[in-house]
């Protein structure tokens, strides 16, 4: 735990983090020190109940959930509120139940803390802890790839938060930059957990249809439906790419078949030599790959030639 201390302060001491802290850390002063001492004061407020919190502000909406920044008038403390809407005849999206089902269970420096659920006829309600941005927010800011000394820090936290689902065998399956949370001090949290899987022993098949397409691996883009740990580090190591390089790895479009190929350009078409098994997954289709390998020689015989 030191060095990962040592390694923060190195963090908040780089281009990247100091003229944001000072910022952060004004607006945070002005926002609580004037509610502090009301919220702390009624104790009338309790866990569980929709008057505990107060919205602020709207952060942002999905096709499911509406997430605001809020304070808690039990201690203060600055929140953030997920509010997932009801579905007239469904019920709850069976997401938002893994999600907290599965957070409630999981206590760890690099995993977004949920604090509170509160549920009402219209809606479901998770309180986190409040991060004051996300990675892909925090790249746009600093465009170029990220100082070296961030990059280390970021995928250390990044890649312990997932040594620890793991070891509890539960697979995010959603990793991307906007699923990173990132405090004023330089802490990365994994969030959004509602596609994560808690894995069955000792072998389940699973949707091919989870990760964001930049960052899913090409055996799920073919098809595979049984996948382990190795589908959140292929993940884990786009993301490295593009905090380095300050652009995606593999910025495909909306069809699988694109992202293969653009996957295929960088790292060359796979053969049952290369990839023993490659044959045998349900989407593989060695006429498309051979339409890739024709367009990377296109690519290498321009390279050549602007070379000469």
């Amino acid at each position: 735990m030191e060095e990962t201390y040592r390694w923060m302060s190195r963090l908040g001491a780089s281009r990247e983090v100091r003229p944001q802290t000072s910022v952060v850390i004004s607006d945070l002063s002005r926002e609580v020190r004037p509610q502090t001492s009301v919220m702390i004061s009624d104790l009338s407020h309790e866990f569980g109940t929709a008057n505990s919190y107060l919205n602020l502000e709207k952060l942002g909406e999905g096709a499911y959930a509406t997430v605001y920044k809020g304070i808690s008038r039990i201690n203060g403390h600055l929140v953030a509120l997920k509010v997932i809407r009801m579905k007239t005849e469904e019920g709850v999206p069976f997401t938002a139940i893994r999600e907290a089902s599965l957070l409630k269970g999981l206590k760890h420096a690099n995993i977004v803390l949920l604090h509170d659920i509160i549920h009402s006829r219209e809606s479901l309600t998770l309180v986190f802890e409040f991060m004051q941005t996300d990675l892909a927010q925090y790249m746009i800011q600093h465009p170029g790839g990220l100082h070296s000394h961030n990059v280390r820090v970021f995928m250390f936290q990044l890649l312990r938060g997932l040594s620890y689902i793991h070891g509890r065998r539960i697979l995010h399956r959603d990793l991307k930059p906007q699923n990173l949370l990132i405090s004023y001090l330089g802490e990365l949290k994994l969030a959004d957990f509602g596609l994560a899987r808690s894995k069955s022993i000792p072998c389940q098949t699973y949707s091919s249809e989870v990760v964001t397409l930049w960052y899913r691996p090409p055996d799920v883009l073919l098809g595979s439906t049984h996948y382990s740990t190795a589908l959140d580090i292929w993940g884990a190591g786009c993301i490295f790419i593009e905090m380095l390089q300050g652009a995606p790895a593999f910025p495909g479009s909306a069809d699988a078949f694109e992202q293969l190929q653009k996957i295929w350009a960088v790292l060359g078409v796979p053969t049952e030599v290369s990839w023993p098994g490659v044959s045998q997954l349900p989407n593989y289709k060695p006429e498309s790959h051979m339409l890739v390998q024709l367009s990377s020689g296109e690519l290498e015989r321009r390279a050549k030639k602007k070379k000469s």
